[in-house]
């Protein structure tokens, strides 16, 4: 009989998101390593590091709000804003790159608390906040720049982006080992976490608990917008500029993730794991499809259609 439990109990592992995410991931890294020589360079493997950082770091922050049950479609355009308002405090300013980085992850903590405030106090769709807060923070990031990127940052300030820890392991894979060490506290081991979770399970039920619902949703906006705040310093970083055009189109990559990793659309039930996986997995396809000359117009296909597929698989298992 036990036999018999351990076998299903082993079935029922491998039926799960993270586990299918990550034997993708494998499939995709032996397929990649095969067709392509350069796939398993040191260069490219750090191009991949670097790049799933920074949406790894924003998936982050959409993993506290879509376990809410809501979504976050502004991160992009708040790391492009933030990322030219670190370069200009530098530039402009004359600020040391510390404190440059820290008046941008301010400003994405404010922004994110304000996408939280309307949809949780006002009561507001997060779709539409969000959405009109993606065009807001985009708009400003053009009108700071006049449309053009800002160059001449200082030297030091590219070791976020393009430097090494102990000459080996790239800095942005480090902070976003950091963030989701961070994370993972929150959602496993404090109180916060335990409400997050229940928030996207039955809201009703948390309010009528006595649980101030309305300030934890206003938190997970928060959180989406200091992790926008973090992804903007490293991308500043890396491009050593501030691009106010940088980051379109990395909402979907962050909501892919999320849902790639198992957490659920509708909230309430997720890991933060699985979103590693997700970055992971989204990194790699990119990157072999580049390296294979895949058109990016068949990638952005290939990449709504897993997105679908992930969250239709998600409101399977929602059902079961």
């Amino acid at each position: 009989m036990n036999g018999l439990t351990m076998k299903r109990n082993y079935k029922e592992m491998f039926k799960t998101p993270e586990m299918l995410t990550l034997i993708g991931f494998f499939v995709l890294c032996i397929i990649f390593s095969v067709v392509s020589e350069e796939f398993l360079s040191l260069t490219n493997v750090s191009n991949i590091i670097r790049q799933v950082s920074i949406n790894g770091i924003l998936a982050v922050g959409m993993t506290f709000v879509i376990l809410t049950g809501g979504i976050d479609l502004s991160v992009g355009s708040v790391m492009a804003l933030t990322g030219t308002i670190m370069a200009g405090m530098m530039i402009n300013v004359g600020l040391p790159p510390f404190a440059a980085v820290l008046v941008g992850i301010i400003l994405g903590a404010v922004i994110g608390y304000i996408n939280g405030a309307f949809t949780a106090y006002a009561r507001i769709p997060a779709i539409i906040v969000t959405l009109a807060m993606m065009e807001i923070a985009r708009g400003a990031a053009l009108l700071y720049t006049g449309g053009y990127p800002l160059s001449g940052l200082p030297a030091s300030y590219s070791f976020i982006g393009q430097g090494y820890l102990f000459g080996v392991i790239p800095m942005p894979a480090v902070i976003m080992i950091i963030v989701f060490v961070v994370a993972y506290i929150i959602l496993n081991h404090l109180p916060l976490g335990r409400y997050i979770y229940a928030i996207g399970g039955n809201e009703e039920a948390v309010r009528l608990s006595g649980i101030k619902v309305k300030r934890i949703k206003a938190s997970v906006y928060l959180i989406s917008g200091i992790t926008a705040g973090i992804a903007g310093a490293i991308m500043s970083s890396r491009l050593s500029s501030g691009q106010p055009m940088a980051g379109e189109g990395y909402e979907l990559d962050a909501i892919a993730a999320v849902v790639l990793g198992g957490t659920s659309i509708a909230g309430g039930r997720g890991h933060i794991f699985g979103t590693l996986l997700g970055a992971l997995l989204l990194g790699v396809l990119s990157n072999g499809l580049n390296l294979l000359g895949v058109s990016p117009y068949v990638q952005r296909v290939l990449k709504g259609a897993i997105i679908i597929g992930a969250i239709y698989y998600s409101s399977i298992r929602q059902k079961d």
